[in-house]
């Protein structure tokens, strides 16, 4: 049986074949269980698995592929009809035996209880049939999972026996199927067996044909896959025992859906190994020999220098050959690899295998095989391990060589030119030449690399017919020997002296000529030599041997290689190149009488042509044997010409390519087409209308689609042309080295789409597109998009090494991991963020300074220091939460160590002599457990600086439990900010249980809170269950009691809350609702802290029916506004069918409270259920329940407090109709309060009889408090400025209220709480600002220790300032529902009177202000530099009922306002480029950005510098010209550029190429050329058109010098002339007038007269006598030959042929030119200067 497995951690399942009629019966689809298959080999690409059938003893072939769902069913169904126990032992289709595998597979008993059905399409977790027994490990499977199903097995061809004993008989358990309502009666079906479902499916292909006489273990053992040099695909499997290697050719079939195999070869080998990069294999022979193999194509034996030889023990071997007799079939390696072999390595010379002389008889010679390797020492025994090339070869005395097969080619011109013959061959006809040419090309003692284009030639020639000795310039490529096979070695000369010849010979090498044509030869004015001809040349012109192999296709490949000559043009690196080539195919071009491309090559090329004059007679009997191909053209295709007729806008005929050869044209084509034509379809798929495929005669025609597959993909959004050219060019995968490489006249199209692209790009485009407009910051941005966040900075690394250092001098106070770069760009004028650093620090000492007065002991004064530093302590406790929130998400721990958490310090240090002062003297009273709760804190404050996105897993939780038990409490917090964050999930459910257990009050509360905050609204059903257990209301009645501590109860609640968050599940909320009223059990059960139990189970209801309002689905009869209306206000308890009611029966002993409701206990939760319900729906109904009562009478049945809460839900209840103004403050409180109370402001006590004044007080300062809570909801985050007036105002006013008479009518008491509220709501507003005038306000409260102020002011002063600086700045507060309910538990406004108390409400809630915190900090990051700077933004409002779509500026590091609100974000110039943000099209983008840090990458512009170095923008290169009044460029100085760019290319262009040195004044105008052209490079923002700028002023001053040996640069030229002319450029221009290449300058029309003049003036110099020979077909004269090149290709005048066949000898006027030259398209100017000549007088040269 074959079982497969998709994943390391999935199930096994079986596998299931698919096959053929042939072997098994019908065609079906069953398991495979046959005991005599083995695996012999598995490949992925392409997918298929051999077999071997040990009885047949057959070689087979299958596909493998995932199973289809009708073939699963197929398979289940089979193995269910099979019923009865008899069936199913003989059955075949499911013959697994249990026990023998489950010995092997599985730890439990039977195989099949880990073999649960979870697959990735019958996946789903409602379905209760299937119990997934490991759900986690198989989830991770999936997610893993790759896509091919052999993708992620690498080749192995070792053989895998399946060896299952067969005997072991067993009871077959088959298994129902998913189906849970399909039932069987059948007793066989154990209860617990589960189906495994098939993943894999195989397809049979192949068989081997059955021999007459098959040995039996013929089984394969070594199986791989081979290409043979043209692409023909093999594979081949080695039979041993027989001595073969069988080799069968496979090909995919034209609709790629399956593999066709052909028929098999044997090769005898005792071993072989494919070599991957050369696309051959070795083959090591029965007698030792190793042999190099192509497909099934000997190429030749391997001689590895230093190895013994079978022919050096032959007798006859003292023939020693001469050393340069070329070796047909004998290959070195090019690098011996083996050690012990070293003088070779040294000389690097590799004698060649001593032979006899003809090698050919050789390997038919019989007695090779009598003296083979085996009788001697050494002999290879076998060849291992290949990559690549190279090979391991194994020896018989147990030593291994590697060896390094060489390659074809390393030229890259050599490497196309093989390509493109390759191709354009039929393929037995490429295979030989190419194994010649292997041959030549890697005999022993090979060439050099830059003879390798010599070797080629003469390779080639010979091949094509040519004696290349008789052929004058190739008898002077130099090479290291003369290597060509037919020619026979020189002659050595025997007279040292030397002679003429050699002298002669030197004049024609190639090495004269380049050295004649070199630029210095004519700075030193060397004249040239003349070279007398050689004799033999011109008198015996000899004839091509026609019965040589490339014969017949001489045509082709001289087409072939035009093609690629022209590819290699649009490559500025291949210049060498072309000009080799061009000398060939000018040979080629003269023998087969083109005179067409004569004349283009020579106008390409002047000087290179003119050389050899020699031609070689083609037999005219013979032509006929030549193929000449269809595609071949009378008009050489040129791909300037071609471009330069788009350019001006004619109709072109396609232009012919190679696929995948002539890749450039190809792309330049579509890209000019798509450019000027405007035709998208060109790169779509269509593009047989401009380009023409060419193919080989015996190909098929591939289908276009597989070409154009990159059309324009919709992702990336494309506006104008420019844009779409730039994708598409992405998707092509051009880049930015390509475009270099390109040169200045071709890439200009491009350059001025990428310009444009450049000003305005959209932010969503992909990385390698940012890249190609040279975008940096955009593609950074882009690039980090796609990375997880994971890298710890700098600062941080440093920070984790600093304790250790510095820990004499200064304890951790946990704040030293923030960010200071960013911080100190946000508030860079002043060091607030120090100050805050020091309000919140908890880690030192405090400073206890009491005087002592004289009459006090010192007893006494010991005892008032220690209450002295009680009071302290009760802020210092205090401080934790604050510094939780400063340091939110700041630090990446390291994994290997334990997080290190700040000490809270309670000691203190009395001055003047620094005395330590303890609580723990026992001289007072001190609190029992006093700084537990603060402990807590404490962790929670050090975990949450973990940031979401570090890499944390459950071992390092663990690794952080502290090891002595004081510091649980600590850990506990730890626990809970891991759930805040998000890392608690990680933690393996063993462990929470494993902390659960430990029944610790504290960890339960953390960790329950924890993981509930980190599930928050999934309502998990695992979360659920750890919940439920310590909620008493949630267990079956019967259950046992368990004793949960209340507050582990209160966290519970609340942690229901947040699962079910905002899911209104019915069943949560009828239990929480009826929690809210639970009156206390007969045995005083439920007494103590019963408001913060029935607070939470208010929250909790709020939370899950959150926002849901009036449509709380299926829950109308629970009546839930009404229930809690009762709540809030009293009256009588209704019983409702409620699960507790046996419970509640007896009433409490001791609390008297009868039938009705305790409103003190149940109004706080009740009111902010409706809060949270009711959020933001408006609706009134609900909210003239929560109006404040307005009569004296109802004020005295509502405690003070309550009015604040009810206040605060109206308001957040009327979402909308909150306005930041004291107006509407004001308007919250009713009338009878606002008349009658005391004003904030009076002085002396009013005396009133009949009302109850302080009742009126505490009444308004409660209500007022409540609607500025609800003004800090409305506005969280949004730094509004009315708010914070408005809010500012009331808390100043507070503050004198506290100070004046008047203070003790509304109680010390009350107007500290409301003063908090405010301070609060202030802080909200403001969150993360760090606003200076609430700063302010903190440091006066921190400051205040003494009286009324307690832990629990403390608490909400510091949380104030923790909010103020959320995250070190980053952070900001959200107003989704969801935050507002998080922030209504942590910003409760009951604050704790001492650091123990949790009557109320649970400490621990207040860190829940978590969940309401969201990165909205934007960090400019310069690109270059890598650091934060400044940036403009413009944010865009979307419109809203309150104000239009309005548009403000903001300098960026700076807080986002809340994403729902944006429209777009813009980076504004003019310093950085533009960027747009638009959310519009969606938020994710910009969440994501802010959530790696915020970092947005910018790039500062040409010419500007940052808003550091220059804040008011003064010291730009663009501000310095306007101050100078000069439109003159000289007025840029070269030292300048400095400022404008930190570009160091650019810097030192300025250096070298713009001062003019002492001594060069003659140069002066070429500097200041240069200083202008970089002048406007730098302003235009093009710095990359500097290189075209100069190539152009080159040309030109080459052109006047008359100094062109070659007319590539005026072509360029000539295409950036048309491209400024053409009419989709012109049309661009007119669009935006001041933007483009090259267009504010008068640069182009200089050089285009300057060119005009230069050839004029050699018009009218003699050069009319030269043009009119060359249109007469007459020779002409040698020295004017270039500038006639330049003059007919500048004015693009057509051949001599041209001219015949238009017949315009008769011509006698101008006009009538004209008329004739039409066709021709020679433009008017051209024509001017011909017409005299046309004409007949070539004397009256008039212009």
């Amino acid at each position: 049986t074959m079982f497969s497995m998709l994943h390391p951690l999935d199930e096994i399942t079986p596998m299931v074949c698919k096959s053929g009629a042939g072997l098994f019966g019908s065609a079906r689809v069953q398991y495979v269980a046959d005991y005599s298959m083995r695996i012999v080999f598995l490949n992925a690409e392409p997918s298929i698995v051999m077999t071997y059938d040990s009885t047949q003893c057959l070689h087979t072939i299958w596909a493998l592929r995932r199973v289809k769902p009708e073939e699963r069913s197929a398979v289940l169904k089979l193995s269910e009809q099979v019923g009865t126990p008899q069936h199913a032992a003989t059955s075949s289709s499911f013959t697994v035996q249990l026990r023998s595998l489950s010995k092997g597979d599985s730890p439990v008993g039977s195989p099949f209880q880990n073999y649960s059905s979870i697959h990735s399409q019958s996946r789903s977790a409602s379905s209760p049939s299937i119990h997934s027994r490991s759900p986690s490990i198989s989830n991770m499977a999936a997610l893993s999972r790759s896509h091919s199903p052999a993708l992620g097995v690498h080749s192995f061809s070792g053989v895998q026996r399946f060896n299952f004993s067969s005997h072991t008989q067993s009871p077959k358990r088959h298994s129902i199927c998913q189906s849970p309502n399909s039932t069987s009666t059948d007793s066989i079906f154990a209860p617990e067996t589960e189906l495994i479902v098939p993943e894999l499916c195989i397809d049979h292909l192949w068989t081997e044909a059955v021999a007459n006489m098959r040995e039996k273990n013929s089984q394969a053992s070594k199986v791989f896959i081979t290409t043979d040099l043209c692409g023909q695909r093999f594979l081949c499997y080695l039979v041993e025992s027989q001595l073969q290697l069988r080799c069968v050719k496979f090909q995919e079939s034209n609709d790629m859906s399956q593999l066709i195999f052909g028929a098999v070869t044997n090769i005898q080998a005792k071993d072989a190994a494919p070599v991957e990069s050369v696309d051959t294999m070795l083959v090591l022979e029965g007698n030792g020999n190793l042999v190099l193999y192509t497909g099934v194509v000997r190429v030749g034996k391997v001689f590895i220098p230093g190895f013994p030889a079978p022919s050096l023990s032959l007798p006859i071997s003292n023939q020693m050959p001469c050393p340069s007799t070329p070796l047909d079939n004998i290959n070195t390696p090019s690098k011996p690899l083996n050690k012990h072999l070293g003088p070779f390595d040294e000389q690097g010379v590799l004698s060649p295998v001593p032979e006899l002389r003809d090698s050919s008889k050789l390997q038919d010679s019989s007695y090779i095989d009598d003296c083979t390797f085996q009788q001697l020492a050494t002999f290879i025994h076998s060849v291992r391990d290949p990559v690549q090339n190279r090979v391991t070869l194994d020896l018989s005395n147990g030593s291994m060589i590697r060896i390094t097969i060489p390659e074809i080619a390393t030229s890259e011109l050599v490497k196309r030119c093989l390509q493109g013959i390759k191709y354009i061959l039929p393929k037995e006809v490429a295979v030989q030449m190419l194994v010649r040419w292997y041959n030549a090309y890697n005999a022993p003692g090979g060439p050099s690399y830059y003879s390798e284009w010599n070797l080629f030639v003469t390779c080639l020639m010979n091949m094509m017919g040519y004696n290349t000795d008789r052929v004058a310039w190739t008898q002077n490529l130099d090479f290291e020997g003369s290597l060509s096979p037919v020619i026979a070695p020189k002659k050595a000369r025997p007279s040292e002296t030397g002679s003429d010849e050699d002298w002669e010979y030197l004049l024609n090498s190639d090495y004269h000529k380049n050295v004649e044509s070199h630029p210095l030869a004519k700075a030193l004015q060397l004249d040239p030599l003349e070279v007398k001809s050689p004799k033999d040349n011109l008198s015996s012109s000899h004839c091509l041997d026609s019965s040589t192999l490339l014969f017949p296709h001489i045509p082709s490949i001289f087409c072939v290689l035009h093609l690629i000559y022209e590819e290699l043009k649009l490559n500025c690196l291949m210049g060498e190149g072309i000009r080799s080539l061009v000398v060939l195919l000018v040979q080629l071009a003269r023998d087969l009488k083109l005179e067409a491309y004569l004349d283009y090559y020579y106008r390409d090329y002047p000087v290179l042509v003119k050389i050899s004059r020699q031609t070689c007679i083609i037999d005219p009997a013979q032509i006929g044997f030549m193929h000449h191909p269809s595609f071949f053209s009378a008009e050489p295709p040129s791909i300037f010409q071609w471009l330069s007729s788009c350019l001006k806008g004619e109709n072109v005929s396609p232009y012919p390519y190679l696929p995948g050869i002539c890749e450039r044209s190809k792309l330049l084509v579509l890209s000019v087409v798509l450019y000027i034509f405007g035709d998208e379809r060109a790169v779509s798929n269509e593009a047989s209308n401009y380009l023409i495929k060419i193919t080989s005669g015996q190909r098929k025609q591939q289908t276009e689609q597989e070409e154009y597959g990159c059309s324009l993909r919709h992702s990336t959004s494309a506006s104008s042309l420019a844009e779409k050219l730039v994708i598409w060019m992405t998707n092509v995968g051009f880049t930015l080295r390509d475009l270099e490489s390109l040169p200045f006249g071709v890439a200009l199209p491009i350059r001025d789409a990428i310009y444009h692209c450049r000003q305005q790009p959209a932010s969503d485009w992909p990385e390698a597109m940012c890249l190609l407009i040279g975008r940096q910051d955009l593609s950074k941005q882009a690039c980090e998009g796609n990375l997880p966040k994971c890298k710890t900075s700098d600062t941080q690394v440093l920070s984790s090494d600093a304790p250790s250092t510095t820990e004499s001098e200064e304890e951790d106070d946990g704040m030293n991991d923030m960010n200071q770069e960013v911080m100190s760009l946000i508030w860079s004028e002043d060091l607030r963020v120090q100050e805050v650093r020091r309000l919140l620090q908890s880690a030192h000492p405090v400073r206890v300074n009491v005087v002592q007065m004289p009459e006090v002991s010192d007893h006494e004064y010991i005892e008032e220091k220690e209450n002295r530093l009680l009071q302290l302590c009760q802020r210092t406790m205090a401080l934790p939460l604050g510094r939780g929130m400063f340091t939110l998400f700041s630090y990446h721990p390291v994994p290997t160590e334990p997080l290190p958490i700040p000490k809270l310090n309670l000691t203190g240090r009395a001055p003047p002599r620094n005395t330590t002062v303890d609580l723990n003297s026992g001289n007072i009273d001190v609190p029992p457990n006093m700084a537990c709760w603060a402990n807590f804190h404490n962790g929670v404050a050090a975990g949450l600086k973990i940031a979401p996105a570090s890499q944390i897993d459950s071992a390092w939780i663990v690794y952080n439990k502290p090891k002595n038990a004081e510091l649980a409490n600590e850990y506990a917090g730890f626990l809970m900010a891991l759930g805040l964050n998000g890392h608690l999930t990680k933690l393996a459910t063993l462990n929470i249980h494993d902390y659960l257990t430990k029944g610790h009050e504290m960890t339960s509360i953390g960790l329950l809170l924890g993981v509930s905050a980190a599930k928050l609204g999934t309502m998990d059903m695992s979360i659920t269950r750890l919940l439920s257990i310590h909620i008493p209301a949630l267990l079956p009645p019967t259950s046992t009691e368990l004793d949960v501590p209340h507050n582990v109860q209160v966290a519970a609640v609340i942690g229901i809350g947040m699962v079910y968050q905002g899911t209104a599940h019915r069943h949560t909320a009828e239990v929480l609702l009826s929690e809210i009223g639970r009156p206390p059990g007969p045995e005083m059960e439920y007494c103590t802290d019963r408001e913060s139990y029935s607070l939470a189970a208010g929250l909790a209801l709020g939370m899950v029916c959150l926002g849901h309002g009036s449509n709380l689905i299926g829950m109308s009869d629970l009546n839930v506004p009404e229930q809690l209306y009762q709540y809030m206000v009293g009256g009588h308890r209704r019983f409702q069918a409620v699960m507790h009611r046996e419970k509640h029966k007896s009433p409490s002993y001791q609390i008297k409270e009868g039938d009705t409701i305790n409103v003190d206990v149940t109004c706080p939760g009740a009111t902010l259920a409706l809060a949270m319900i009711y959020l933001k729906t408006n609706n009134r109904s609900i909210a003239d329940w929560l109006r404040a009562p307005d009569t004296m009478y109802l004020l005295d049945f509502v405690k003070p407090e309550f009015l604040l809460l009810r206040t605060l839900t109206r308001c957040l209840i009327l979402w909308d109709d909150i306005l930041p103004s004291s107006k509407w403050i004001d308007s919250n409180v009713p009338q009878i309060v606002r008349e009658n109370s005391v004003s904030l402001h009076a002085t002396e006590m009013p005396s009133s009889e009949d009302l109850n004044l302080e009742t009126l007080a505490q009444a308004h300062v409660y209500i007022t408090a409540g609607a500025c809570l609800s003004l800090g909801f409305r506005f969280a985050g949004s730094e509004n400025m009315a708010a914070f007036n408005c809010l500012y105002t009331f808390a100043k006013d507070f503050m004198k209220c506290l100070s004046s008479a008047t203070a003790s009518i509304a109680g010390h008491y009350n107007l500290e709480t409301c003063l908090s509220v405010v301070l609060l709501s202030l802080a909200m507003v403001m969150a993360g600002s760090g606003n200076l005038k609430v700063l302010q306000l903190c440091r006066f409260m921190h400051k205040k220790t003494g009286g009324e102020m307690n832990y629990g002011f403390h608490t909400a002063h510091h949380m104030a300032l923790g909010l103020l600086f959320l995250g070190g700045g980053r952070y900001s507060l959200s107003t989704s529902n969801s935050s507002i309910a998080a922030l209504l538990c942590a910003l409760y406004p009951h604050f704790p009177v001492h650091s123990t108390d949790n009557r109320y409400h649970l400490q621990a809630l207040r860190h829940l202000y978590v969940l309401a915190a969201e990165p909205r900090l934007l960090v400019p990051m310069d690109v270059d530099t890598d650091t934060p700077c400044y940036a403009l933004l413009e944010v865009t409002y979307k419109g809203t009922q309150w104000y239009e779509e309005t548009t403000e500026e903001l300098m960026a590091p700076t807080l986002l306002p809340e994403l729902h609100l944006l429209k777009q974000i813009r980076v504004k110039g003019p310093r950085y480029w533009e960027l747009l943000i638009d959310l519009s099209k969606g938020v994710h983008h910009l969440k994501s950005i802010l959530s790696k840090d915020g970092v947005l990458y910018v790039k500062l512009r040409a010419g500007q510098l940052s808003y550091k170095e220059d804040p008011m923008g003064w010291r730009s290169l663009l501000a310095q010209t306007v101050t100078h009044r000069n439109t003159d460029a000289r007025a840029f100085k070269p030292e300048a550029i400095s400022a404008f760019t930190s570009d160091p290319a650019l810097l030192s262009f300025a250096d070298y190429f713009c001062k003019p040195a002492a001594n060069m004044e003659q140069k002066l105008e070429v500097f200041d050329l240069f200083s202008s052209i970089l002048y406007e490079c730098v302003t235009q923002e093009n710095p990359e058109m500097l290189p075209a700028y100069i190539a152009i002023d080159q040309a030109v001053r080459r052109l006047e010098r008359r100094e062109m040996t070659e007319t590539f640069d005026l072509w360029q030229i000539k295409l950036v002339l048309e491209f400024f002319n053409s009419r989709s450029h012109q049309d661009r221009v007119r669009k935006n007038p001041h933007r483009g290449l090259f267009m504010n300058s008068e640069f182009l029309p200089v050089m285009k007269c300057s060119i005009d003049n230069a050839l004029d003036q050699w018009l009218q110099a003699g050069g009319d006598v030269c043009l009119h020979s060359y249109l007469s077909g007459q020779p002409t004269d040698e020295s004017q030959l270039s500038m006639l090149a330049c003059f007919l290709i500048y004015h693009s005048v057509p051949t001599p042929g041209q001219l015949l066949a238009g017949g315009l000898e008769g011509s006698t006027s101008f006009s009538e030119l004209l008329l004739k030259f039409k066709p021709l398209k020679l433009p008017v100017r051209a024509l001017l200067r011909l017409a005299p000549l046309l004409l007949g007088n070539p004397q009256s040269m008039v212009l």
